[in-house]
C-alpha cells in the first residue's frame, strides 16, 4: 500500500514540480505579456480550402502552472480571414468570446501549439456544426478558473456535440472534465467512450481516444492506450505525441 500511495504522489507532484519550472520562464505584466501572431496559422488569403484549428497555450500567471487556455479558429472555402471562439473569464459581458486576439496569438506571452488541423472541402460542414456547437454552450453567463466552467469546459462542449472531431484534450486542460451537478454522465468530449464527472472535481473518463484518466480534485492521471503515453496534471502528456493534421470522421 505504501507503495501505491508513493507512486500515485509522484505521478501528481513530478509533473506539476517540472510545468512549475517551465511556467517561471515567463513572469511579466499582463499589459506587456506578448499577444501576437505566432506564425502558426496558415495565412488565410493565400488558402482557399476550408480549414478548423484547435489551440491550446499555458494560461497565464501561476495558472499557466496546472492550466491551459484553448480556442478555435475556422474559415470557410474561399474565406480571407479567420474566425477565433474561446471562453474568457475578464472583460464584462458573457464569457464566450469572438475574435478576442489574433487568431494565432500568443497567450499573454504563452506561445500557443495546435491541438487539431483539419482541412478540405468536407471542412465547410464541420464548421455548421461547430457554430451550432458553439452557439448551445449552457455556460456563457458563467466562469470560473476551478473547477469550471471555464475555457475548457466550452472547448469540451464543442467537441462531444462535434465527434466528428474525435478530440482529445490534454490531462492539464482544468475545467474539461466540469459537469453540471445534475448531469454527471456523459460522452467523453471525445466522443468515443464515456465520464462520468461531479462537477469536475472528481470523475472517471474512459474512451479510445482518451483511455483511462482519473479526475481527483480537478487534476488529472491515467493512461492513453492508442498512443501509448502517460496522462499528467501540469504538463498533460508524456510519452508519443498526439497527432495534429486530421481528417475529421464524418458519419
Amino acid at each position: 500500500m505504501r507503495v501505491i500511495l508513493w507512486s500515485l504522489a509522484a505521478l501528481i507532484l513530478v509533473p506539476l514540480a517540472l510545468s512549475i519550472a517551465r511556467g517561471l520562464a515567463y513572469d511579466g505584466s499582463w499589459r506587456s505579456a506578448p499577444r501576437h501572431s505566432a506564425g502558426v496559422a496558415p495565412d488565410p488569403a493565400a488558402t482557399p480550402e476550408a480549414v478548423v484549428q484547435i489551440y491550446t497555450a499555458r494560461a497565464f500567471s501561476w495558472r499557466g502552472y496546472v492550466a491551459t487556455h484553448p480556442w478555435i479558429i475556422y474559415k470557410r472555402t474561399g474565406e480571407t480571414s479567420f474566425t477565433r471562439y474561446e471562453v474568457v473569464g475578464w472583460g464584462g459581458g458573457n464569457s464566450l468570446k469572438r475574435n478576442y486576439t489574433v487568431a494565432d496569438g500568443y497567450w499573454f506571452g504563452a506561445e500557443p501549439t495546435v491541438m487539431a488541423d483539419y482541412r478540405g472541402p468536407e471542412v465547410d460542414a464541420l464548421i455548421d456544426r461547430i457554430e451550432a456547437a458553439i452557439e448551445t454552450y449552457p455556460f456563457k453567463d458563467q466562469y470560473r478558473s476551478w473547477p469550471g466552467p471555464n475555457s475548457n469546459t466550452f472547448l469540451a462542449h464543442v467537441a462531444r456535440n462535434v465527434p466528428e472531431l474525435r478530440l482529445d484534450i490534454p490531462a492539464n486542460a482544468i475545467g474539461k472534465d466540469y459537469r453540471a451537478w445534475d448531469a454527471p454522465f456523459s460522452w467523453s468530449p471525445s466522443g468515443t467512450g464515456v465520464q462520468l464527472s461531479f462537477i469536475g472535481v472528481a470523475g472517471l473518463t474512459l474512451g479510445v481516444e482518451e483511455g483511462v484518466e482519473v479526475n481527483l480534485l480537478g487534476l488529472n492521471f491515467g493512461i492513453d492506450v492508442l498512443r501509448p503515453a502517460l496522462r499528467v496534471p501540469g504538463l498533460g502528456r508524456v510519452g508519443i505525441p498526439e497527432a495534429i493534421a486530421r481528417e475529421p470522421v464524418l458519419n
